[in-house]
């Protein structure tokens, strides 16, 4: 049967830098996930040969023995890892400004029975040792939460990203508290990439228990996945998964794409040429009256302080981003497929209006 695609400009949208999540799917991921559709039936919930394929090379991408896990999307990863790591009377350690306090309407809490978020404002949206230990001893006793996870944002909500020495520094407070580590890797790709580590180096050598691995930001359509380092720690997770609704029934159609992005290499030139592309919108906004970069451009993200009228002015010429701190501080997101031409037209446009 041949379906006819009606086409309308007026509902089509330019690239923009309001997020990455504006991006469709990679070309390699959109193959395997053709290829896994046009072989016929297969069994579901996870029981066919891309599910388990995908398992294995996550597994041997981080050289480890390890449980993954694929959910629809990040916020349910975090939650539904948390939930595994914390009770009810339990406490999570996170940033004030990480997602899982920020940008996840409670769902850390809702899957955790209540467990409490305890947070830190420290600079760049980096979690410091000493921040770390000052909410791991606030409380004792049972009048009180008991922490039990400390979660870790790589990279950050201001796209900033942690080296492995200070992965290693937080996990070591983490350790001697008792408290497990949790990492949300929504962007997790994008820190590789700019650090050029192994994955392992910021993951399980560094102290990580759980990562949150994204794919959707990475050039997916859906379909993030948990990484359990202990693997003591997922015990009856697929129960958990199963009960929030986030177990695919046609989950090859998702983790076949994973395997697109892990194919040669994707995941990472994804996340290079993102992270590129933000070093030549950071390097042209430099030179635009009326704008100050406020945050190190170390992912696909570049955080400025944008004047209100020139925010307008930018507007107005049909750009999209967000005010993310206050009136003026902007966040211009980069994706996987953010094409140079684009950031040399948006830094037109800036430098124009910024001399009208």
């Amino acid at each position: 049967m041949a379906w006819t695609v009606l086409h309308d400009e007026r509902s089509t949208m330019r690239q923009q830098f309001a997020s990455d999540n504006n991006a469709g799917i990679c070309p390699a991921a959109l193959a395997r996930f053709i290829e896994a559709n046009d072989a016929g039936h297969a069994a579901g919930y996870g029981e066919d040969r891309w599910t388990r394929q995908a398992r294995e090379r996550i597994a041997a991408l981080f050289e480890a023995d390890c449980d993954v896990f694929f959910v629809f999307n990040g916020t349910a990863a975090n939650a539904l890892a948390l939930a595994q790591l914390c009770r009810p009377y339990n406490a999570l350690i996170g940033h004030a400004f990480s997602h899982v306090e920020t940008d996840e309407a409670g769902a850390p809490e809702f899957f955790t029975g209540g467990a409490k978020l305890m947070t830190a404002g420290t600079p760049l949206a980096k979690l410091t040792p000493e921040a770390v230990e000052s909410l791991a001893t606030r409380y004792s006793g049972p009048h009180h939460v008991k922490p039990a996870a400390l979660s870790l944002t790589q990279a950050t909500e201001l796209g900033t990203v942690y080296t492995p020495v200070q992965l290693r520094e937080l996990s070591a407070v983490a350790r001697r508290h008792g408290l497990k580590v949790h990492m949300d890797g929504a962007r997790f790709a994008n820190a590789v990439a700019r650090l050029g580590c192994a994955p392992a180096d910021l993951t399980r050598h560094a102290g990580v228990d759980v990562l949150c691995f994204g794919g959707v930001k990475n050039g997916l359509a859906v379909g993030d996945c948990i990484v359990f380092f202990d693997r003591a720690l997922s015990d009856e997770f697929l129960w958990r998964i199963k009960q929030a609704g986030q177990l695919n029934s046609k989950m090859r159609l998702v983790s076949a794409a994973w395997l697109g992005l892990l194919d040669g290499g994707v995941w990472l030139a994804n996340a290079r040429h993102a992270n590129a592309m933000a070093d030549r919108l950071a390097t042209g906004l430099i030179d635009v009256p009326g704008v100050r970069l406020i945050a190190p451009v170390e992912a696909n993200a570049v955080f400025a302080e944008i004047a209100p009228d020139l925010q307008a002015a930018l507007r107005a010429r049909d750009w999209q981003f967000y005010t993310f701190l206050g009136a003026t501080g902007c966040r211009l997101m980069c994706s996987w497929d953010t094409q140079a031409s684009t950031i040399d037209r948006f830094l037109a446009d800036a430098a124009a209006a910024a001399r009208a």
